[in-house]
C-alpha cells in the first residue's frame, strides 16, 4: 500500500466536501493510503499576488510537515497542487531561499530539506495506480454515457514544474482517466479554456461569460456530464450554473463531477458514498 500525505487545502473542506468524501473511498479500495498531517493549513497562494515571499513560508511550512512523516504530499485541488509544487521546486533550485525558509520554519522548529514530491491525486491515478488497474476496478457499465473532461489552469501548467506529465496545450491524461470508467470521451469547443475563477473576484460579469462559454459548448457536445478535478473550477460550473443561466436566460442542467465521483459510480459505490448528495445538479439520468 503506497501512502501519502493527503493535502486538501482551504476550499475542499468547505466548499468541496463531495470531492474529499469520493477520493478517500477510491484511494482505500485501491491501496492508497491517506494519511491526515495535523497542522497543514493554506498553501500561500492567496498571499503570493501581495507577498510571495510570505507565500512561500506559508508553502514550505506545509512541505515541512509531510517530510517530518516521511511522506509526499497527494492533493485534490490544482492551486495548491501548483503553489505547493512551484515552492518546491524554487526551494531546490535556488538555496538561498531555503537557507531564508529555514531559518523562520527554526522558529517553531521545524526544517525542509527538499525531499518531498508533490502531486495530484489525479496524477497518481495516472501513473502510479495506472489506467489498466483502474479499467479492472470497474464493475459498473457506463459505456452509454459521454463525459467532457475540464482540466483547468493549474493541474498542468507552468509545464516546468510538473516534469512533462502530459502535454499542457493537448493534454490526454484526465480523458484518458474518464475512459478507463467505461464512458465514452466527449471532446468539444475550446476545451483547454480557464473555467473563469481567476477573475471572478473583480470581474463577475467576464468570469460569468467564461463559464457559459463553456457550458454552451460541452451542453453542444452532448455530454452528459462535465468532469473536473478542482475545487474552484466546480464553484464555476456547478455552484454558479443557476447564476449563468439567470443572467443568460438560458438553462443546462449540466451534472458536474469530480474524477472521483465517476471512478466511484463505475467502481459500485452508491451516490451516497461518493457524496453525490452534496451536488447541487444531480446526474439525474446517470443515477436511474
Amino acid at each position: 500500500m503506497s501512502r501519502y500525505a493527503l493535502y486538501l487545502g482551504c476550499t475542499v473542506p468547505v466548499r468541496g466536501l463531495n470531492y474529499e468524501i469520493a477520493a478517500r473511498r477510491v484511494a482505500a479500495r485501491l491501496d492508497l493510503e491517506l494519511v491526515d498531517v495535523e497542522g497543514f493549513a493554506c498553501c500561500g497562494f492567496p498571499a503570493r499576488p501581495m507577498n510571495w515571499r510570505a507565500g512561500l513560508l506559508m508553502a514550505a511550512r506545509n512541505l515541512a510537515l509531510a517530510e517530518a512523516q516521511g511522506l509526499d504530499i497527494i492533493t485534490l485541488c490544482s492551486a495548491c497542487t501548483g503553489t505547493l509544487t512551484e515552492a518546491n521546486w524554487r526551494l531546490n533550485e535556488e538555496r538561498h531561499l531555503l537557507d531564508w525558509v529555514n531559518r523562520r520554519l527554526e522558529k517553531i522548529g521545524q526544517a525542509y530539506h527538499g525531499t518531498v514530491r508533490v502531486r495530484h491525486f489525479a496524477r497518481v491515478l495516472y501513473e502510479e495506480v495506472g489506467l489498466e488497474r483502474l479499467r479492472q476496478s470497474v464493475t459498473v457499465d457506463l459505456s452509454g454515457f459521454g463525459f467532457a473532461p475540464h482540466y483547468g489552469c493549474h493541474y498542468l501548467k507552468p509545464s516546468h514544474l510538473y516534469d512533462g506529465f502530459d502535454d499542457p496545450e493537448n493534454p490526454v491524461s484526465l480523458g484518458r482517466l474518464i475512459e478507463a470508467t467505461g464512458a465514452r470521451l466527449v471532446h468539444y469547443e475550446d476545451e483547454g479554456q480557464c473555467c473563469g475563477g481567476g477573475i471572478l473576484s473583480f470581474d463577475e460579469g467576464t468570469a460569468l461569460l467564461i463559464t457559459k462559454q463553456k457550458l454552451d459548448h460541452v451542453t453542444a457536445a452532448g455530454a452528459d456530464g462535465l468532469v473536473l478535478i478542482c475545487p474552484f473550477c466546480a464553484i464555476m460550473y456547478e455552484a454558479n450554473q443557476r447564476r449563468v443561466e439567470s443572467a443568460y436566460q438560458t438553462e443546462y442542467k449540466l451534472p458536474v463531477l469530480y474524477y472521483p465521483q465517476l471512478l466511484g459510480l463505475a467502481m459500485g459505490f452508491s451516490p451516497d458514498e461518493v457524496g453525490l448528495r452534496l451536488n447541487r445538479v444531480k446526474p439525474t439520468r446517470l443515477l436511474r
